[in-house]
């Protein structure tokens, strides 16, 4: 009889059974019949900023069914391999490890932070192949790709050219995530959100002719960007101000008074201050009214020359400076 270990070894045999596997070209498609039917799937690349995940675990489990289940029926199963250079998410991770050694991109400059983001990639980008292989993930590493191989690059610009020269894509003005740290653009899938506690301040916009129209905001600060003030088409309060103009308290640049369904007459005071350069909502209004839009943010996140006397200030400290020179109203 032979005797069998007490418990199972998964270290040593599952890595002798998937270089067995992979020596012998078990995961290629050319394992098959030159005549055999195509079956591809390319993996959705992992991002290489640390390790994989219970998600990451999960569509390597159902891929890995799916080629499988191909060649058992004979055809010709291709999974490509891959990672993702994830960009902005991987830039954060290099610049922690920067802040950690008490420097920074600035300081080291463009050529060694490349260096060092490239090293981040090496890295983990190895980890991360590692640890789908340990899962079993039946790939033709031969074939393995990385988001920024010059191939791949060119596909993406050849495919955006292409949609471009179709009609398909275009170039205009939209609002975008901006972090001051990062200095760069950052999608909506990589923001991070939290419920913080406001405060709620109410001005008075002088209407021309005479009368205010009272309007409340959590950002003070981006009064200086108004392009209007609207009120629901419905709300007998403001009717008869709508097509009058209102000056921009702080400023005094003469505003148009609008009326649009998208404000909620029962929040606030019932009349909405319109910003399209720093919200998105207000944008959306701006473009229906053809509102001009105005930046008064530079991308330190301090306020531009639009700001008039608050140009300079820090984002948060020129709230608190709008907030404190005009005293909120009952």
């Amino acid at each position: 009889m032979t005797d069998m270990p007490k418990a199972y070894d998964f270290s040593s045999t599952e890595e002798r059974l998937y270089q067995w596997w992979q020596e012998n070209g078990w995961f290629k498609p050319e394992a098959r019949p030159a005549d055999a039917k195509p079956f591809v799937i390319s993996i959705p690349p992992p991002n290489v900023t640390g390790e994989l995940h219970m998600g990451h675990a999960m569509f390597v489990a159902l891929e890995d069914l799916m080629i499988r289940r191909a060649r058992m029926q004979g055809r010709a199963a291709l999974w490509v391999p891959g990672t993702d250079h994830a960009g902005i998410a991987t830039q954060l991770q290099v610049e922690k490890l920067l802040r950690s050694e008490g420097t920074s991109r600035q300081e080291i400059g463009r050529e060694a932070f490349l260096e060092r983001t490239w090293a981040w990639k090496k890295k983990y980008g190895g980890h991360i192949t590692n640890q789908l292989r340990r899962l079993g993930a039946s790939c033709d590493w031969d074939r393995e790709r990385f988001t920024l191989d010059d191939g791949l690059s060119d596909a993406v610009k050849e495919a955006f050219v292409r949609l471009y020269r179709m009609g398909l894509i275009y170039r205009a003005e939209y609002l975008v995530n901006w972090s001051p740290g990062l200095q760069t653009a950052v999608s909506d899938l990589e923001v991070e959100y939290s419920e913080e506690q406001g405060f709620m301040y109410h001005f008075k916009y002088p209407v021309k002719g005479g009368g205010f129209l009272p309007v409340a905001t959590t950002r003070p600060e981006t009064i200086l960007g108004d392009t209007a003030v609207a009120v629901h088409p419905d709300d007998e309060r403001y009717t008869d101000f709508v097509g009058k103009t209102c000056l921009v308290p702080m400023l005094g640049r003469e505003i148009p008074i609008i009326a649009d369904e998208y404000v909620d007459m029962s929040f606030g005071t019932g009349a909405l201050k319109i910003t399209p350069g720093h919200d998105p909502n207000d944008f959306e209004i701006g473009q229906r009214h053809a509102l001009a839009l105005i930046n008064i943010m530079n991308k330190d996140a301090t306020l531009n020359e639009n700001a008039g006397d608050y140009t300079g200030l820090e984002r948060f400290e020129a709230r608190k400076s709008c907030g404190l020179t005009w005293k909120p109203t009952a």
